[in-house]
């Protein structure tokens, strides 16, 4: 069974929000390698918390992105109930593996973050 990072709650509270430093591709091969070290990665607190302030960062962002679309008029990308649980840690990474390579490549965290809750949350037609 792969090892959970942490559950959404501690990726979006756990972490301080900091400024994201590395596009998607990178976060992912950071996050897969952390993945793959099982319960060994618990000695990799350092990692961990500079990938959990990633994905706080980003989540944040993609959130004030919707909610600014949203007051403007427009039709959000995403559309997460309001009981949302959140997502996983596997969960999240399964979806951001579901974007082509040469996309995350050029992809900062933030749009990453908001094609996998669009993934998960799509909005109704």
């Amino acid at each position: 069974m792969p090892m959970r990072l942490a559950a959404v709650a501690a990726l979006l509270v756990a972490a301080p929000v900091a400024a994201q430093s590395m596009n998607a591709e990178a976060f992912h091969k950071r996050a897969s390698a952390l993945q793959a070290k099982g319960p060994l990665a618990i000695f990799s607190r350092t990692e961990i918390n500079t990938l959990m302030g990633e994905v706080k960062a980003s989540a944040q962002k993609a959130r004030e992105q919707r909610l600014a679309t949203i007051k403007a008029g427009g039709k959000p990308r995403y559309c997460p109930p309001g009981n949302s649980g959140g997502i996983g840690a596997t969960e999240f990474m399964q979806r951001m593996a579901a974007i082509p390579v040469a996309e995350r490549a050029r992809m900062d965290m933030t749009e990453a973050t908001v094609r996998v809750l669009a993934s998960k949350y799509p909005c109704p037609a």
